[in-house]
């Protein structure tokens, strides 16, 4: 990410936020694929990665491989439009580098219309949320999520960074701002691990909301599909 004065901060998707959730999904029975907006490798925020942790390292063992040679999200939304996808959830990860392409991605933009059209849930941590910018362009009124409420990284933590000596200088933009004037209720006032879920978009604040927000996804999730073989 290249900040206001030109200096380069190191982002990518955090994780904590990324591997935590994943294995409250696992452990529910639930299949994970990665998917990137060009097929690249996956970018993680390296120096926060929790080595010690033993989970962690299981889950990197496991996708590993995934995480070099992740899905093309084109091919997914080929995929969608044939009908041929049947995933129970999209998960948006977070870390400043989900504020880089994604809400700018046409393939993004299709993904989260796909989303709202096939009544899926979505799943977004910290900065994950800046994803939903992708259909910004469908306006105030339209907006698939106007008078939606959520929880997120702040805008006014992101702007205290730099003193902290966290990032190399001031962010470039901020997406907060930007939801808000979508119609987006940030309900957090700080950063202390909070979770929401409002309809099918379900929300955390940070790396402390990981596990929390593993597990309430992973609730939600399972109460859901047992909902559809009860109705069935």
């Amino acid at each position: 990410m290249t900040m206001k004065n030109g200096k380069k901060f190191s982002t990518g998707n955090h994780p904590v936020e990324t591997l935590v959730p994943i294995l409250h999904f696992e452990r529910a029975g639930f299949e994970v694929d990665f998917y990137t907006p060009t097929g690249a490798p996956v970018k993680f925020e390296m120096w926060a990665m929790p080595y010690e942790d033993e989970n962690i390292g299981k889950i990197l063992d496991k996708y590993n491989t995934q995480f070099s040679n992740p899905h093309n999200l084109r091919d997914f939304i080929a995929d969608t439009n044939k009908g041929y996808v049947d995933y129970v959830t999209v998960f948006i990860p977070g870390g400043h580098g989900a504020m880089l392409g994604l809400p700018e991605n046409n393939d993004v933009k299709e993904l989260i219309k796909w989303v709202v059209a096939e009544d899926k849930y979505l799943l977004a941590i910290c900065h994950g949320p800046a994803a939903l910018l992708s259909v910004a362009d469908c306006g105030a009124t339209e907006f698939p999520f106007k008078g939606y409420k959520i929880n997120s990284f702040l805008d006014e933590m992101d702007k205290t960074l730099p003193e902290s000596g966290y990032q190399p200088g001031e962010m470039p933009w901020f997406y907060g701002e930007k939801l808000k004037q979508l119609g987006i209720e940030i309900l957090n006032k700080k950063i202390a691990g909070d979770c929401h879920v409002d309809r099918k978009l379900i929300t955390a604040d940070s790396p402390l909301a990981a596990d929390k927000f593993g597990k309430l996804c992973a609730d939600e999730l399972l109460a859901y599909e047992k909902s559809k073989v009860e109705n069935e």
